[in-house]
């Protein structure tokens, strides 16, 4: 590697979620915070988890039942 260009490297940078858990990676920054970790990620835990901003996941379903109902209606 050439000297003078690549930022530093922290092998032991602590990462910080917002749930609480704390754990070490390799780094180019000596501290990192995360709102979302392997520990509470859907994916990883099997669990729904819904962050509704401004009512969009009501205005989805909303949508979704407007479909459903034309679908239906069109089958009649």
């Amino acid at each position: 590697m050439k000297e003078k260009i690549h930022p530093k490297y922290y092998p032991e940078a602590k990462v910080v979620c917002n749930c609480g858990n704390v754990f070490t990676i390799g780094s180019t920054l000596p501290e990192l915070h995360t709102e979302i970790c392997f520990q509470c990620h859907p994916f990883y835990t099997g669990q729904e988890k819904i962050i509704d901003r401004q009512g969009q996941v009501q205005k989805f379903k909303e949508r979704l039942a407007k479909k459903q109902k034309v679908a239906k209606n069109a089958k009649s």
